[in-house]
């Protein structure tokens, strides 16, 4: 299935302020949050195709991309994985994926992870 970036990008706009300020905006409602966590993270791997990397967002999504060796059973060796707002803030442009890794937010094992920084952000907001 091709995601429309269209579509991704209003998906994004709906939940745009709680990525911004997590603090002060009520979180959206799970179907708006898993709309906006699955398109960005399936337009990632159709950005950048392959199955060297595994993108989790628990409990929405977990996609593979990157080019390189295909991995089909048990753990991969390269795993990201955060929450949905990590995720999306990441995915927008908000915060870097270095940024990210070291606050903690992100946990990223493998030593093909960082290359998922250079298909970032999808969608710019």
């Amino acid at each position: 299935m091709r995601i429309d970036p269209a579509e991704t990008r209003a998906a994004v706009l709906a939940v745009q302020d709680w990525i911004k300020d997590i603090e002060n905006t009520e979180k959206p409602g799970k179907k708006l949050l898993a709309d906006a966590t699955r398109l960005t993270a399936r337009l990632l791997a159709q950005d950048a195709p392959g199955h060297s990397v595994e993108v989790r967002v628990p409990p929405f999504v977990a996609v593979q991309c990157i080019e390189g060796p295909r991995h089909t059973r048990g753990t991969p060796p390269n795993v990201v994985e955060t929450d949905a707002h990590t995720w999306l803030s990441l995915a927008t442009g908000k915060i870097t994926f270095e940024e990210g890794v070291a606050s903690g937010k992100i946990s990223a094992s493998g030593t093909r992870t960082g290359e998922i920084a250079q298909w970032l952000p999808v969608v710019p907001i």
